[in-house]
């Protein structure tokens, strides 16, 4: 198994509310794991990719957080993602390639 901290993690939220999304990043390709924490309070994050029609969509319904955890995913070389933040607060969110 390799050791987490050899690996790229890329952050998409850090101590962040939902009163904008979160910076969008370019995705190295393959399989991925997705998670947040923070306080949900009935919020959710969300993984979002952009569209080749340019509208931001959630990866996938397991990509869609109500509380803190992790999901797998699966995205194109050169994707655009970010996490998208609803009522939640102090999120911290990240992408960590699996390649």
């Amino acid at each position: 198994m390799a050791d987490i901290q050899a690996r790229t993690i890329i952050t998409l939220a850090f101590n962040a509310a939902s009163t904008t999304p979160g910076t969008n990043t370019t995705w190295v390709g393959g399989p991925g794991t997705f998670s947040a924490e923070g306080t949900f309070g009935g919020g959710t994050v969300t993984l979002q990719t952009l569209t080749g029609n340019g509208t931001w969509m959630a990866v996938g319904s397991d990509t869609t957080l109500t509380a803190a955890g992790i999901a797998g995913f699966i995205l194109p070389k050169g994707a655009q993602i970010r996490a998208l933040i609803a009522t939640a607060t102090a999120v911290y969110a990240y992408a960590v390639p699996m390649g």
